[in-house]
């Protein structure tokens, strides 16, 4: 059964007339015809007596037509919240971001787009690098905004993802100040191996952190005495006095302005980092396309 039937039995049952109801749909007479003997065929009655002047519904014709009506209101309104739906979706932008970027980064960082005044509604999904990969390879999220660096890979293949570099970061290993002002926890020359904070697995930075002190010739004079995945946890155990943590100098800015943090080592031990939108290759809606676009330019 195909939902045109329904129609032209609605057609047909207003106009009472098989020429005109034929008209109404567009059709010849002939090919209408055969469309009601198709339903009717379908339905396995007659719907409609011929013999009458004008064309009438017969029994089971009336009883049928309520059941005919709900269900093109229905198919209707579903047609219709699928397209608002799929206009909503298209005018929202929506971003995975690394928890610490989207507390520092984020906001300054749109507000100074000059496409910013122009958009719509923006979701903001906020975790771990490891979920923000998941959800742009899911189609999740349009963009993805996290840390990145050269020598590190990450879940996204370039053939099917690219990315623009935004800014330049720096993971800085700090810890709290002993009496003096100085480091509590000193890299340079320390004997005993020192407390260190690290990252959880699913970390974009910690990722970065174990990959780049691995490669450094010397052992580290360095214990794991926490894991957490989110920076800003590190940041409030260092504070606290209890280890080192390498740590995005955009999040710690105000701590090393208030002397809350200090550097535990010197630039030797400091790991530059990149601060990157990922975002598929394949192109996009109008929005996110425009959207990508103010970036590039900007």
């Amino acid at each position: 059964m195909e939902f045109n039937w329904l129609e032209d039995f609605l057609a047909l049952a207003e106009a009472g007339n098989f020429s005109r109801a034929a008209e109404a749909r567009h059709m010849t007479q002939p090919a209408f015809s055969r469309r009601i003997r198709a339903l009717e065929d379908w339905a396995g009655v007659m719907l409609f007596d011929r013999s009458a002047q004008p064309v009438k519904l017969t029994a089971a014709g009336e009883q049928f037509m309520p059941a005919v009506r709900d269900m093109l209101r229905r198919l209707a309104q579903a047609r219709d919240e699928a397209r608002q739906a799929e206009q909503a979706e298209t005018a929202t932008l929506i971003f995975a971001a690394t928890q610490a970027l989207s507390l520092t980064f984020f906001p300054g960082w749109l507000r100074g787009l000059d496409i910013a005044a122009r958009l719509g509604a923006i979701r903001l999904m906020s975790g771990s690098m490891q979920a923000g990969e998941e959800a742009l390879l899911q189609g999740q999220s349009q963009f993805l905004l996290c840390h990145g660096h050269d020598a590190v890979a990450n879940r996204l293949p370039p053939d099917r993802f690219l990315y623009r570099r935004l800014a330049q970061d720096r993971l800085l290993p700090v810890c709290a100040p002993d009496a003096n002002g100085g480091p509590s926890h000193a890299l340079d020359g320390a004997k005993q191996p020192l407390p260190y904070l690290a990252y959880a697995e699913d970390s974009g930075l910690g990722r970065i952190v174990t990959a780049m002190l691995g490669r450094r010739e010397t052992s580290l004079p360095l214990r794991v005495s926490f894991i957490a995945p989110q920076g800003t946890v590190l940041r409030a155990m260092a504070r606290d006095g209890r280890g080192i943590a390498w740590l995005p100098d955009s999040l710690i800015e105000d701590d090393l302005a208030a002397k809350t943090l200090v550097l535990a080592g010197d630039e030797a031990w400091i790991i530059p980092v990149d601060i990157r939108l990922y975002r598929q290759r394949e192109r996009g809606t109008r929005i996110a396309e425009d959207f990508w676009s103010a970036v590039q330019e900007a």
